[in-house]
């Protein structure tokens, strides 16, 4: 399947990024992709939001997942883009939605690792996720989702290839910040070579985030990535056939053991 992950600077606005994300689906499936990716607040950047956060969030989030349904469904592509999704207190969920090329909506998934470092604290106005890491199939693709900070978490990553994922997507805005271009780098790539499966991440890219967009083939070599370009789109062809091809020569989720007590146990076969 060709995919893409496309990056840019979000607004406050919904209407506004709604706009630039139809943009770069165009560009895709003018492409031939099949899945376009997006970032972390594709929705809209916290930061830049006029009057109170979960008021707008309540106001505007069944119109941002609505306008991206009409785009899968008018240009029949998947989607998969982060936005605010109101909760049952003052802290929105920081939300995934997957949605398929026919326009509906198969999956949500709410980020579970909250961005409580560097000085920040992202849990004062983000609530946590209640469920644990989602895969989707998507046009015969098995795709799994996180969100930015997921990914300092190696056991979300070994979850989804466990349960079968063949690419694992990864919307993002992750903040600049002294060596943070080198572990964004350095954690897509540990992700894809030791579950031996596909990383596309999608960053915002924008004055406080690093863009950096990418997808990473299973040994952990980028096949195609963006800088710091304040709009760009990637696309690559993304093939269960490599999958099959590296762990062929490198079968670490076969050959992986597990401690139990201090008792070695075979680990469950899974390719």
């Amino acid at each position: 399947m060709l995919v893409s992950v496309g990056q840019f600077d979000p607004a406050g606005s919904p209407e506004a990024n709604v706009a630039v994300m139809r943009t770069l689906a165009t560009q895709a499936r003018a492409e031939g992709a099949q899945l376009v990716i997006f970032p972390e607040e594709s929705m809209c950047s916290i930061g830049k939001v006029e009057g109170e956060f979960a008021a707008a969030v309540a106001a505007h989030w069944s119109a941002f997942v609505r306008d991206l349904t009409a785009i899968a469904h008018e240009l029949h592509i998947a989607v998969i883009a982060g936005g605010y999704e109101p909760s049952t207190d003052h802290r929105p969920y920081n939300t995934l939605v997957v949605i398929d090329d026919e326009g509906r909506v198969v999956e949500t998934y709410r980020k579970l690792h909250l961005y409580d470092a560097f000085s920040h604290r992202e849990s004062s106005r983000i609530a946590a996720g209640d469920e644990g890491p989602k895969n989707v199939d998507l046009g015969g693709l098995n795709v799994g989702v996180m969100t930015c900070y997921d990914l300092r978490f190696p056991e979300v990553a070994r979850v989804l290839a466990e349960d079968g994922a063949d690419l694992i997507a990864v919307p993002s805005a992750w903040f600049r910040g002294d060596h943070k271009v080198d572990h964004w780098e350095t954690l897509l790539k540990a992700r894809a070579i030791e579950n031996t499966c596909w990383v596309a991440a999608a960053g915002t890219s924008s004055a406080h985030t690093i863009g950096h967009s990418a997808i990473i083939d299973p040994m952990g070599v980028p096949s195609d990535f963006l800088e710091e370009e304040p709009q760009g789109l990637v696309t690559v062809d993304v093939t269960r056939r490599r999958i099959d091809e590296v762990r062929e020569f490198l079968p670490v989720l076969r050959n992986r053991r597990l401690l139990s007590s201090r008792t070695v146990v075979p680990a469950p076969n899974g390719d």
